[in-house]
């Protein structure tokens, strides 16, 4: 697969901007190998299942306070609850010291 160049202008406050593309080159290159492409195709689908865990097992419908601090700390709140109950059934289970998803092959 040959990567296609993407320009990414980079503006400091004083409004000069410029065409810098060597940190994001880097960055590109990095997530077009192999492992990039294998790491993002999990990825996409574990943070699927999340959400649909999230709204089907929790009952979450939406945010119950207003503001972006009080969602912020609803949502830490529903990520802990989250983390916690799937800790709970990997000790139940007995497969703790175990991953979650094995990386697939392309």
């Amino acid at each position: 697969m040959k990567a296609r160049p993407i320009l990414f202008y980079y503006c400091s406050e004083g409004g000069d901007c410029s065409k810098d593309i060597s940190k994001v080159q880097a960055e590109l290159e990095r997530i077009l190998t192999e492992e990039g492409i294998l790491l993002r195709i999990n990825r996409s689908i574990q943070a699927e299942g999340s959400f649909g865990d999230l709204k089907q097992n929790m009952r979450f419908r939406r945010y119950l306070s207003r503001g972006g601090v009080n969602v912020l700390a609803e949502s830490v709140l529903l990520a802990m609850a989250k983390n916690l109950n799937k800790l709970h059934h990997k000790i139940q289970k007995g497969k703790t010291g175990t991953h979650l998803f094995a990386l697939k092959s392309a």
